[in-house]
C-alpha cells in the first residue's frame, strides 16, 4: 500500500537523503527541476494585457509530469520541498499548479461517471470546487539536508510565499523579453546561434571594457632604491626603501636619477631614525556565502565558479559517509547572507575550545554583516555538522568533495575563531637628507589562522614594495653599515584581467545577478565564444562586436546601474514593497521601441565583407573576411560558385622547421586550439600562440574545466 503522504523536492539525489530521513510513512519524489515554463517556440508573455504568462508543461518532460500527477493522485498530504530561494519557490508554485489541474481533471471525469449513471449533465463549477476542497498541499523549507532540520520543517508546513514567486516571475518575463528581442536580431545581423540576455551581456561588457582598459594601458618607468644594511657589529642584515628625500616624496622616474641617488647614498653615514613597534590585530572573515565561496574556491582549488557548484550541490542534497542514512554535509549553497544559527554557534565554539584551547575562543559568538540587498532569512554556507571534520570524511568523499568541503568547514570554524595577533616593527633610517623605512612583521598570536589560511593571491608589485619580513633588534640612533644598494627598475602594470573569481566579485559588488546566477552567466558567455579562459577572462572577436552593437543600440541594457536598479527592484517585489507588472512595463515600454528602431538601424555584420590579399586556392579568386558564428573567416569572393572557406591567419607563423604556414583558429568538439594552415601536410598544433617578445606569461589563471584548454588532438 503507498504511502498517503508524498513529498516532492526537485532532484533525486535530494530525495534519496529525505526518503531516508522521514520513513515509510512518506514517499519522496523529485521533479527533476522545473516542469512548467514560458514556451520555447514562441513569446510566452502577453505583453498587451499586463504581461500575462503563458507556461506549460515543457515538452520533454510531459511524460514525467503525467507520471507525478499519477502518484500524487489519492494522497491525503502533499508537501513541497524545492530549494528554499525564489527558484525553489517558483517550483513548487508549479507543482501546485500542475496538481490542482490534475484534481480538476479528476473531479470533473468523476463527475462526468455520475452524471452519466444518473442521466444529468455533469457541473463544472461543482468539480472545481470539490478539486478546491480537496488534499491539502504544503510548502515546507528547510536550510539543510539533516534530520532534525527536515523534521522541524514537516511540523511546521506553510503556505506558498507569493511575493517570491512573483520575483522570480519578474526576473523570468524580463529575461524572456530581452533573450527573445534580442537574440534573434543577434541571428539576423550577426549570425546563428547567438544570444544576448540581461545579465550575462553585462558581464560581457565588463570584461570587454577591462580588456580595452588594459590595451589602451601605456606603462609608465619608475625606481626604487633599497638598500642592505646591517647594525655595526651585527650579523643579521635586513632592506630598506628610500620613502623621502628631504621633506618630499622619492620619486625616481628614469636610470640615471637612480645611478646619481645610489652614488650619494653610498657617501652618506645611516642611522637609525626611529622605531615603532606595536601590535596588530587580524580579523577572521565570515562563513562563505555563494560569491565568496566561488571566489575562494577558484583561488585556493583551481574551480571554475561552475564546478563549484555543481560539487557543492553534491554536498548539500546528500552523501553516504558511512551513517544509517546519507547526510547533507553543508547548507544550502546559494545564499548571500552571513548569518548563523544558534545551534550552530553553540557547536563550533565547543569544538574551537575543544580543538584548539580556550585562547582561541572569544568571549562572545561573532557575528557578521550582511550586504544591503542578502536575503537574511538564509544562512551563511557551513557544515551541516561541524563534528565532522574533513579528515573523518577522507574515505567516503571524491577528492574535489574533500576538498570543497574542507574549505567550507575550515572557513567557518576560523570564522568564530580568536584574533590572529601580530607584532609590527616600522623603522626609519636616515642618511642626510635621504629618509629609508623598513617594516617587519612577526606572528605573536595564530588565533583564526590555526584552522584556515586565506588564499593568497599572486601580488603585483604596482608599487615595488618589499614584502614585511623579520627585522633584527634595532634601538634609535643606533649606526647601521650598508652592504648594498639595489636600485630596481619597474613599470606600472595595467588592469589585472578578468578571473572566474573577480569577475564573480565585480557582479556582486555592482548589484548585477545574484547568487544562483554567477556560475550560469560565467558559463554561456564562455559556451557562446564569447569569451575565452586565456591567462584571465579574454574576449573574443565576437564578444567584443556583440558588446558594442548592444551597447549602441540597446544602452539601458548594457547599463551597469540600470541592471543593479533592476536587481533592486525585484528584491522589492520579493518583499511586497512593488507591484511585479509594473516593473516588468516600467522596463519593457522603452525596451520594445528599441527594438523596433534596431530591427532597421543595427548594421548587418553578416553581409559586410573585407578584402585581402589572400587568394582562393581551389579557383584562384581574392579571398574575403566575412563575419559568421563563431567570428571572422576567409571565404572565397565567388560564393555561391565557389564556398572554398577557411580560418583568418593569426599572424604568427608555424613554428615547423621549413614549414612556412601560418598559424589559424581551429575549433573542434567545442574546443578552441592553434594549428597550421597547411593541415594536413603540417598537423602542427598548439593551445596557445606564441608568445610575442615582451609578452607577460599568462599565468595559472584558467580553471581546470576551461573548455579551450584541453590540446588538440
Amino acid at each position: 500500500m503507498a504511502a498517503k503522504k508524498l513529498v516532492i523536492v526537485e532532484s533525486p539525489a535530494k530525495a534519496k537523503t529525505i526518503n531516508k530521513i522521514l520513513g515509510p510513512e512518506f514517499e519522496v519524489t523529485s521533479s527533476m527541476g522545473h516542469l512548467r515554463d514560458l514556451p520555447a517556440s514562441k513569446l510566452g508573455v502577453d505583453v498587451e494585457h499586463d504581461f500575462a504568462p503563458h507556461y506549460i508543461v515543457i515538452y520533454k518532460r510531459r511524460q514525467f509530469a503525467k507520471q507525478l500527477q499519477e502518484t500524487a493522485r489519492n494522497r491525503e498530504e502533499i508537501y513541497l520541498a524545492p530549494d528554499p530561494d525564489r527558484e525553489g519557490e517558483a517550483i513548487s508554485w508549479h507543482l501546485e499548479q500542475l496538481l490542482r489541474d490534475d484534481d480538476v481533471a479528476q473531479a470533473k471525469k468523476r463527475e462526468k461517471e455520475q452524471a452519466k449513471a444518473k442521466g444529468k449533465p455533469a457541473p463544472a463549477k461543482r468539480a472545481k470546487a470539490a478539486a478546491k476542497n480537496g488534499r491539502a498541499i504544503y510548502r515546507i523549507v528547510f536550510h539543510e539536508i539533516t534530520p532534525s532540520a527536515v523534521k522541524a520543517a514537516m511540523q511546521h508546513p506553510t503556505a506558498i510565499d507569493l511575493k517570491k514567486v512573483n520575483a522570480q516571475q519578474a526576473r523570468r518575463i524580463l529575461d524572456r523579453l530581452v533573450g527573445y528581442s534580442l537574440s534573434p536580431l543577434l541571428w539576423k545581423k550577426i549570425g546563428g546561434g547567438l544570444s544576448a540576455g540581461r545579465v550575462q551581456s553585462v558581464a560581457l561588457r565588463l570584461i570587454v571594457d577591462r580588456e580595452r582598459e588594459i590595451e589602451a594601458f601605456v606603462p609608465q618607468e619608475y625606481w626604487t632604491i633599497d638598500v642592505e644594511l646591517k647594525p655595526e657589529g651585527g650579523q643579521a642584515s635586513f632592506k630598506a626603501q628610500l620613502e623621502r628625500i628631504g621633506d618630499k616624496k622619492a620619486e625616481v622616474k628614469t636610470r640615471e636619477e637612480a645611478e646619481r641617488i645610489t652614488s650619494e647614498l653610498k657617501q652618506q653615514a645611516f642611522v637609525v631614525g626611529a622605531v615603532e613597534e606595536k601590535e596588530q590585530k587580524r580579523y577572521p572573515k565570515p562563513p562563505f556565502t555563494t560569491s565568496t565561496l566561488q571566489q575562494e574556491a577558484f583561488h585556493k582549488l583551481g574551480y571554475s565558479s561552475s564546478r563549484t557548484m555543481r560539487i557543492a550541490q553534491q554536498l548539500y542534497e546528500g552523501l553516504e559517509i558511512g551513517e544509517a542514512n546519507p547526510v547533507g554535509l553543508i547548507t544550502y549553497m546559494r545564499t548571500d547572507a552571513v548569518r548563523v544559527a544558534a545551534e550552530a554557534l553553540t557547536a563550533v565554539r565547543d569544538l574551537i575550545s575543544t580543538r584548539f584551547g580556550k585562547a582561541y575562543l572569544p568571549a562572545e559568538p561573532r557575528g557578521y554583516k550582511a550586504r544591503k540587498s542578502a536575503q537574511e532569512a538564509h544562512e551563511a554556507i557551513r557544515p551541516t555538522g561541524v563534528d565532522r571534520a574533513p579528515d573523518a570524511l577522507a574515505k567516503y568523499l571524491t577528492a574535489e568533495q574533500l576538498a570543497l568541503y574542507q574549505l567550507i568547514w575550515q572557513r567557518f570554524v576560523a570564522s568564530q575563531m580568536a584574533d590572529a595577533v601580530d607584532k609590527v616593527v616600522s623603522v626609519r633610517v636616515d642618511a642626510g637628507t635621504f629618509h629609508l623605512k623598513a617594516n617587519g612583521r612577526t606572528n605573536v598570536f595564530p588565533g583564526w589562522t590555526k584552522a584556515y589560511q586565506e588564499a593568497e593571491e599572486r601580488e603585483r608589485d604596482d608599487e615595488g614594495q618589499l614584502p614585511e619580513g623579520v627585522l633584527p633588534p634595532l634601538t634609535a640612533g643606533e649606526r647601521l653599515t650598508m652592504v648594498n644598494t639595489l636600485p630596481g627598475q619597474h613599470f606600472t602594470k595595467p588592469p589585472r584581467r578578468y578571473n572566474d573569481a573577480s569577475l564573480v566579485k565585480a557582479l556582486e559588488e555592482q548589484g548585477i545577478g545574484r547568487p544562483s546566477t554567477y556560475a550560469p552567466t560565467l558559463q554561456t558567455i564562455v559556451s557562446r565564444d564569447y569569451v575565452r579562459r586565456q591567462g584571465g577572462l579574454v574576449p573574443t572577436q565576437l564578444g567584443r562586436l556583440v558588446t558594442d552593437m548592444l551597447i549602441e543600440h540597446f544602452p539601458e541594457v548594457m547599463d551597469l546601474q540600470f541592471t543593479a536598479e533592476m536587481e533592486e527592484e525585484l528584491d522589492r517585489v520579493e518583499d511586497g514593497d512593488l507591484e511585479w507588472v509594473s516593473v516588468v512595463r516600467h522596463f519593457y515600454t522603452p525596451f520594445s521601441s528599441r527594438v523596433t528602431a534596431a530591427q532597421e538601424k543595427m548594421r548587418e555584420v553578416k553581409r559586410e565583407v573585407i578584402t585581402t590579399d589572400y587568394v582562393c586556392e581551389k579557383c584562384g579568386k581574392p579571398m574575403v573576411i566575412k563575419w559568421g558564428r563563431f567570428g571572422q573567416f576567409l571565404s572565397c569572393s565567388a560564393y555561391p560558385d565557389c564556398k572554398n572557406a577557411r580560418p583568418v591567419p593569426t599572424g604568427s607563423k608555424c613554428p615547423e622547421a621549413n614549414c612556412g604556414g601560418d598559424l589559424v583558429e581551429r575549433r573542434a568538439r567545442g574546443r578552441h586550439f592553434y594549428g597550421c594552415s597547411r593541415y594536413p601536410d603540417c598537423r602542427y598544433t598548439a593551445r596557445r600562440l606564441p608568445k610575442a617578445e615582451g609578452e607577460a606569461a599568462a599565468g595559472t589563471e584558467e580553471a581546470e574545466d576551461d573548455p579551450s584548454s584541453a590540446a588538440a588532438g
